[in-house]
């Protein structure tokens, strides 16, 4: 778990890039199951719509993954210094 975390810290517009892929990849593919009457044009609309939630929605677990982190690193980091 902890080289993808590494590969994923180093390759972050990669990341990002093949997350927005992918959204947009599973939405048309959802999209094209279904027998909807939207033109082709409004489908590529909502594909896009879903891949920005699913990439904010990623975006924003790592920032809490990363306010938290550095918070448990301080916090680690005062109580060692404290004397006992």
């Amino acid at each position: 778990m902890e080289a993808i975390q590494t590969w994923v810290s180093k390759n972050k517009l990669t990341t990002i890039g093949a997350l927005w892929a992918s959204g947009i990849g599973a939405s048309l593919a959802y999209n094209s199951r279904k027998r909807s009457h939207l033109k082709p044009s409004l489908k590529l609309i909502h594909a896009r719509m879903h891949a920005q939630a699913l990439t904010l929605a990623v975006l924003s677990g790592a920032a809490v993954y990363h306010y938290y982190e550095k918070s448990t690193m301080e916090h680690g980091e005062s109580t060692h210094d404290s004397p006992k």
